[in-house]
Formats: C-alpha cells, structure tokens, sequence
C-alpha cells in the first residue's frame, strides 16, 4: 500500500512568523510559566550560549517553562521524565516537520530528520538493513583506511586544527560509505564534497542572515549549491539504475535496490536522494564535533587517557582494531570515554517539536501546534541528575551505574522508535578513528587556548581546536611508574 509524502513546507520567513503569531495569539490554553516579553538580548544571548539561560530557567520553574525566543514562545521540557515524555510515551503528539527541523528541508528534502508518520515508519523500514551490524562491519574497513590515510603525515611537534581534521576524514569517510563516491576522484565525488560543505554552511549563519532572501544572501548561495549537488547526486542515481552492481555496498546503492514491507514499491529517485543527503548531514557533522571534543577532554584529563592507553595495549597490542573490537564491549574503558563526551557534548544538543494536540505535564498545559524542545545537552547537565554535570568522569557510563540511570536520563541519540538510525555507524567511525589516532600519538592542548562552543547546526567547538601532536609515551601531569 502506497504511502502519501508529506506536504510541502513553506520557506518564506514572513510567513512563518505571522502564522506563529497568529496561532500563539489563538491560543485555547495559557503557555507554561517563563519570561514572555520581546526580548532581543535574550534571543541573542540564547544564540550564543544557552544553557546559561534554560538551567537557571529550570531551577526557577521546573522541568517545563516557556519564553520568547526570536519572534515567538518557545515550550522548554528537561529532565529525564521530560526525555521520556516527548521521545518514547507520548512520541505521536510531538511532530518533527513542523517544528525547527523543517528548516533543514531547503537542503535535505524529506529525509529522515523532516518526515512524520506513515512516511517516516516506512522509510526507516526500508532503511534498517543498511545498517545491520554486517553492513556496518564493512564500512568500518573504509573507516580504517581513512583514518591511516588522514594520519600520514602526522609527526611530534605539528600543530592541528582538530575540528578542520576530523571534518575532513568524516566527509571522505561519508562520501565513500553512504554515496559510493570517491572525493580524490576528480568529478563527481570531488564536486560533491565540496558543493555540500558549501551549502551546509548556511545553517552556520545567524538567523538574522538566513531569513535574507535574494542575490548575494546566504540562502541563494546555500541554493546553488544544492542544485549543484542535485545534479550530481541524480545523475549517479541514474547511472546505476541503468547498470547496477549487486558488488557494491554503499547506502545508495542498498536503497536503490530496497523494496517497502509488500516488497513491491522501491524508492523513488527522489526518497533515495533525501535520505542518502540526510545521513550526509547527520553522519559527518555529528562524527566530527564527537571525535574533537572526545580528544580535547582526553588531552585535559591525563588519567582518564592513560586507563584508555592501558586497555589499547592490553586487548590490541598495537594491530589495528577490527570492528569486532569496537563494537563486541572489549574495550570498556573507550566506552565509557565515548559515553562522558555524548554526555558533555551530545550533538544534537536539541530536539525541537511541535505538538499536535494540547497536553498537560508536570501541572502545565501547553497549547495545541505549540513549538516544544527538549535539550540533550541541558538534561545531561542537570545537578539533580548528575552529581557533578561539569566534571568530566567516565566511571558515571561504568555498566551498573549506566543501568541505574533513570528512563530518559541519557538521550544523545534521541529515543524510542525515531533513535536516530545510524547511531552503531557513528560510534564505529568515532571510535575508530580515537583508537587508531592514539596507537600513534597523542594530542596536548595549545598553551592559553580555551574552547567555547557553538550550537548550528550541530553542537561544535566556535573556533579553531588546535592541539600539538606529541609522541604517544606518557601523557603530560602524569609519571611513569
């Protein structure tokens, strides 16, 4: 039985602004308590650093709050019973689409992250065999490849952006696994890489430059850049529908080749597009923010790096790690150093929905096609959950403590039936790329330089990450014994 694909979206930002005016104005029910003037220095100050507003936002009301960000009222629920509300007990009630996410279509089109529904149930059928364990395994011999290659010239005393590094492999990593394209070719897969950093940038500027319309404006350049990639994306689609090759193990071509649950409809030229560009999107932005913060808490914390030093020599013994490895719980130090940095750092820091129909919690109503968030990155730094949110201690993930977490507790990956699919995929490459990064070498921070943080698209260090490459030895602030 054939599913409907949603309706399209409107892109104008006018128009948003006033139908959300209007809807808030014909409210049936009051918002839930929190500051409810036009406030430009708070909408900025959001921008820049939020949870310096939305934790003493939570000390103050509760796990539910609202305030007005940018032109309208914004619903704010935190805290693990909030978690579990929106992502796993009542999941229907909460569109994607309609909320912030529908701001990712101009460039992914209806993929996995902008679809509700019938829709979405049956893409993520369709999508799961692509990331079976066996599917996943075999990407990680392309992960490996990577990584040595990136770590080539590496030597004691260079200075790396770790951020600009880790974007770049996690693209190549991306480009290789999910489209089936080579970015050293000269071509398609170069072009590629190149036209989708380009149009992914949009979503890095202010907001008051992307409602600008027009020549010039970072939209039409975020536009050219898709059409671009359209034709090269479409033009491949083409290409192996004419000659297809049962050899080939990339998600493009396992989708082109997958059926719906009747095993009668394939996707469409276009469904294969959208959901291939939002694993895009989701795979490479999230790996490479993961990978960077995950080595600048290491380099900050010598103890923790030297437990994950002595597990690396007592399971592996300097061979390169299998995927086995990595995923089979051998390694349970690089677990829970993996588990603390999602904790710290999950990013996609937040999961903004709009309700379908009214509901009360915690003893506040909230209007029908209200914009509500849950935060990730919040939730996971609340004192009343976490003992010491700031500190950073992966004994917290150790398998007992991990259990005892309450429901909704820890959500880097989101919950329930829309767990973001290509989690296993992305623990692979991250996991990876650390291991074989510190078989080699390890990273010291640059004297005098701090990191701050940045919020679009996905949760990143603001600015450069440099860090000096050092021999792997003993790490700085400890002794050998």
């Amino acid at each position: 039985m054939s599913v409907t694909a949603p309706d399209q979206l409107s892109s104008n930002p006018l128009r948003r602004i006033l139908v959300d005016l209007y809807e808030e104005r014909t409210a049936d029910v009051p918002f839930p308590p929190g500051p409810g003037d036009f406030n430009i220095q708070r909408t900025f100050r959001f921008v820049r650093d939020p949870l310096p507003i939305l934790l003493p936002a939570y000390q103050q009301y509760g796990p539910i709050f609202s305030m007005r960000l940018f032109h309208g009222r914004v619903v704010f629920m935190l805290g693990p019973a909030a978690n579990h509300y929106i992502t796993v007990s009542h999941a229907d009630n909460f569109h994607w689409r309609e909320g912030s996410f529908g701001d990712l279509i101009p460039l992914l089109g209806d993929g996995m992250l902008t679809i509700d529904g019938a829709y979405h149930r049956r893409a993520r059928k369709i999508m799961l065999p692509a990331f079976h364990r066996e599917r996943i395994a075999a990407a990680g011999d392309t992960m490996v490849a990577e990584t040595l290659r990136a770590l080539d010239d590496w030597e004691p005393g260079r200075l790396v952006d770790v951020y600009h590094w880790a974007r770049e492999l996690a693209l190549r990593v991306a480009m290789k696994a999910l489209f089936g394209l080579d970015p050293d070719q000269r071509g398609a897969g170069q072009r590629a890489a190149v036209d989708f950093e380009r149009a992914l940038s949009f979503y890095g500027e202010d907001f008051a430059m992307r409602v600008l319309r027009g020549p010039h404006t970072p939209w039409h350049r975020m536009q050219h850049a898709r059409r671009t990639l359209d034709e090269i994306v479409y033009a491949e689609i083409a290409r192996r529908r004419r000659d297809p090759d049962p050899e080939r193990s990339d998600v493009m071509s396992l989708l082109l080749d997958a059926r719906d649950a009747d095993g009668e409809e394939p996707l469409t030229d276009r469904e294969v597009r959208d959901q291939v560009m939002t694993l895009l999107f989701a795979g490479h932005d999230t790996t490479t923010s993961t990978v960077s913060f995950m080595l600048y808490e290491l380099a900050r914390h010598p103890a923790a790096l030297q437990k994950l030093l002595d597990e690396q020599d007592r399971v592996l013994a300097g061979r390169t790690p299998t995927a086995a490895d990595l995923t089979g719980g051998t390694l349970p130090e690089l677990e829970m150093v993996l588990d603390e940095t999602l904790r710290l750092y999950p990013a996609a820091w937040v999961g903004p929905r709009r309700n379908v129909e009214t509901f009360e919690f915690g003893g506040h109503t909230v209007p029908a096609g209200s914009y509500v968030n849950y935060s990730s990155w919040a939730s996971h730094r609340l004192p009343d959950v976490w003992p010491e949110p700031e500190a950073f201690v992966p004994e917290r993930f150790a398998p007992a403590s991990k259990a005892a977490l309450p429901k909704g507790a820890y959500i880097p990956f989101g919950g329930g039936s829309r767990t973001c699919i290509g989690m296993r995929f992305g623990q692979l490459e991250i996991k990876t790329i650390v291991t074989l990064l510190l078989q080699r070498h390890r990273l010291e921070l640059f004297p005098g330089r701090t990191m701050t943080v940045r919020q679009m698209p996905t949760l990143s260090p603001r600015d450069p990450l440099e860090m000096i490459v050092r021999e792997r030895g003993v790490p700085a602030g400890l002794t050998a014994g």
